[in-house]
């Protein structure tokens, strides 16, 4: 089924103080706009999905496992692997949009304690 659906549209979900979330969902990938106050954090985790991390706005400095940063800015783009341990830091006010495939059927349900501070 073909959807037309407008950001503004979309249910905002305050997962912390600091964070946000809109969620659109295909059969196969979903796309995520996620704002980030300055200093935001989310945890270290790791999913199935592969992740495409765009930076529409401000800047986040990405953590992996091994210990090495990646800084992504305004109109860059990171793209993790499936199953790659890593965390997230604002550096700034941020707006990414995050695009995963398979879809992340944990932020479906809301089983993503790890981002919502639980």
């Amino acid at each position: 089924m073909v959807q037309h659906i407008a950001w503004k549209d979309v249910e905002l979900e305050h997962l912390s103080p600091t964070i946000t979330r809109r969620m659109v969902t295909g059969e196969k990938v979903m796309t995520v706009i996620v704002e980030l106050e300055k200093g935001a954090v989310v945890p270290a985790h790791s999913h199935e999905s592969e992740q495409i991390a765009y930076v529409m706005e401000g800047a986040i400095r990405f953590t992996f496992e091994d210990g090495s940063t990646k800084d992504v800015t305004k109109g860059e783009v990171l793209v993790i692997p499936s199953n790659v341990v890593h965390a997230a830091e604002a550096l700034e006010d941020t707006v990414d949009l995050d695009i995963f495939s398979p879809i992340r059927e944990d932020w479906l349900s809301g089983d993503d304690a790890y981002l919502r501070g639980k």
